[in-house]
């Protein structure tokens, strides 16, 4: 496959999908957003946030680097030392397959075929074949985003020459990347050992000119026509080229990176939406003092107290209760705990980044080439490490979801919102407030409380019992997609709650942090009033969530969250 001539990014559009955050793009006031499906529906390619261009070679990316290529559409640049190790690992390769005698995938067919030799003409329809047969996905499409991240790291995992495949097999995956073609990858089909085999040999399929890619204006296409218009050639597969395209774990930690990046931010916002609680609902800020938080010293836990002390500073809303005369003890958990709580799922995420980073230094393939010339057979696909911690921030944005909602929850009960009117509606008896908004909300966490329950576990055999012990890891990775969805929206629905509640204790004014994410919503959406269609409000609010844009408003005004 041939290089297209560099164009100009800004000419690229691209589709976007349900689950995909785009933090790119402030949402305009007043804007409703909208989901779509990503293989028929365009949108303008946003600008790369941060690295426009992400250099490959023997070394790991990082998690920042996964997701600059695959959420911001950087553009890929291949080391020149790494691919002359590729170079040479291929020689490798093609000296073993002109022996006589055979060597698993390279001159012999695959599982219980592998003591059969094949002839050298019938390799390349070996591969193929390979290929062809494990394509075998089902159901609906993977995002843009997913389909982009395994492919970045497989192809990682190519250049570290350990693999045998050859260079024009490696800069086809670089090419077609870099021309913005997604091949579709459809959610069914990965047990997660060998590795995540149908979404990758989708990939794979596509780079050989067969089954069907979404081309950088968003139109799906079969994959052969979608080449040639980016002048692009398709590849022929040679000896031990098929088993390296599709051995890997790069579905699920392609996953794992985005959530992290995700993930990270929204526990930032978690924080912003606790302190307006705290803020709206009368709460005490003395609780997050960095002395009695250093009693118990938990490193996320201090990161989310910090940042409500930093968000609540000045605030004439706490301070107008600071007095004598107020007669409450203590504040509820969901108030009082915020940090705890998020400081654990912090804590959890940092786990997340280390297996994560671990597993970006890896050459995951089988069998692998070594150092000194051998191929060996290896277990490295299995996913256990990446599926386990995929599986722990599920819970985490359960727990995390749950005491959000019920800081909104408390909001609407007139017995415990101090003083503010039942459901902050605007007449009591004709007006239901924010009352379904907190349902929503309800339900919701209900379905993440589902999702937290871990898929690792749940092990089924295939492959006539050789593949006896799978990792799920893909599953738990699709279902935590789901989760962070769920969990945007719960925050939205905090903020938008809490929000409300800033304004009707006016003309008392929230703090300098809180203040400014108040005056951001007001953009999107009105305040306190009559009933009104609610379901757009929720629908831009989450959008301003999953964009960064809340935890921006508190950056532009107070200085970067932990």
């Amino acid at each position: 496959m041939s290089v297209i001539p560099d164009t100009d990014d800004s000419t690229r559009t691209a589709a976007v999908g349900v689950r995909v955050f785009d933090r790119n793009m402030d949402i305009q006031p007043g804007a409703t957003p909208t989901t779509s499906d990503p293989t028929t529906s365009g949108r303008p390619h946003p600008e790369p946030v941060g690295l426009t261009s992400v250099s490959l070679g023997t070394g790991p990316l990082s998690i920042d680097e996964v997701v600059a290529v695959a959420r911001h559409g950087a553009r890929i640049d291949l080391d020149g030392e790494a691919l002359d190790d590729v170079a040479a690992s291929r020689r490798i390769i093609e000296a073993l397959a002109s022996d006589p005698e055979p060597h698993y995938g390279i001159s012999t067919g695959f599982g219980a075929l592998a003591t059969t030799f094949i002839e050298p003409a019938r390799r390349s329809q070996l591969q193929a074949s390979l290929v062809r047969s494990h394509a075998a996905g089902s159901g609906d499409v993977v995002e843009r985003e997913v389909v982009r991240s395994l492919m970045t790291l497989r192809l990682s995992t190519l250049m570290t020459g350990r693999t045998g495949v050859r260079v024009e097999t490696v800069r086809a995956y670089a090419a077609m990347l870099n021309a913005d073609i997604t091949p579709v990858v459809r959610e069914y089909g990965s047990l997660g050992c060998s590795g995540d085999l149908a979404p990758l040999a989708h990939c794979a399929l596509a780079v050989m000119g067969e089954g069907e890619v979404t081309d950088s204006y968003g139109r799906r296409r079969p994959a052969a026509d979608a080449l040639a218009d980016a002048g692009l050639v398709p590849v022929q597969l040679a000896e031990k080229e098929g088993l390296a395209l599709i051995n890997g774990t790069d579905g699920m930690l392609g996953m794992l990176a985005l959530a992290v990046d995700d993930l990270r931010m929204l526990l930032r916002t978690a924080d912003v939406a606790a302190a307006m609680s705290v803020e709206g609902l009368l709460g005490t800020d003395a609780v997050f003092a960095a002395d009695l938080q250093a009693l118990r010293p938990q490193s996320g836990q201090a990161e989310s107290a910090a940042n409500l002390r930093l968000l609540l500073d000045g605030s004439p809303i706490v301070a107008s209760h600071r007095g004598p005369e107020c007669t409450r003890v203590q504040d509820a958990y969901s108030l009082r705990c915020a940090p705890q709580v998020h400081g654990a799922a912090r804590d959890t995420v940092d786990h997340a980044a280390m297996v994560a980073e671990r597993e970006l230094a890896s050459a995951v393939d089988n069998p692998v080439l070594t150092p000194d010339g051998r191929v060996e057979s290896n277990g490295n696909f299995h996913g256990a490490p990446v599926a386990y911690v995929l599986d722990f921030l599920a819970i985490a944005v359960a727990d995390v979801a749950s005491m959000s909602e019920r800081r909104t929850d408390r909001f609407l009960d007139r017995s415990r919102s101090n003083g503010l009117p039942p459901f902050l509606a605007h007449e009591v008896g004709v007006d239901s407030g924010l009352m379904i908004a907190q349902y929503t909300a309800a339900g919701i966490v209900s379905e993440l409380k589902r999702l937290a329950h871990p898929v690792s576990v749940d092990s089924i055999p295939s492959s006539a019992m050789q593949e006896d012990h799978v990792s799920m890891g893909w599953a738990a990775a699709r279902k935590l997609r789901r989760a962070i969805d769920g969990l945007s929206r719960v925050l939205a629905i905090e903020v938008m709650t809490a929000a409300r509640g800033l304004d009707l204790r006016g003309p008392l004014e929230p703090a300098v942090g809180t203040g400014a994410v108040l005056r951001r919503v007001r953009e999107q959406v009105t305040g306190p009033g009559p009933d009104r269609f609610l379901s757009p409000e929720i629908e831009a609010v989450t959008a301003l969530v999953q964009s960064g844009g809340v935890v921006r408003a508190v950056t532009g005004a107070v200085g970067d969250l932990r």
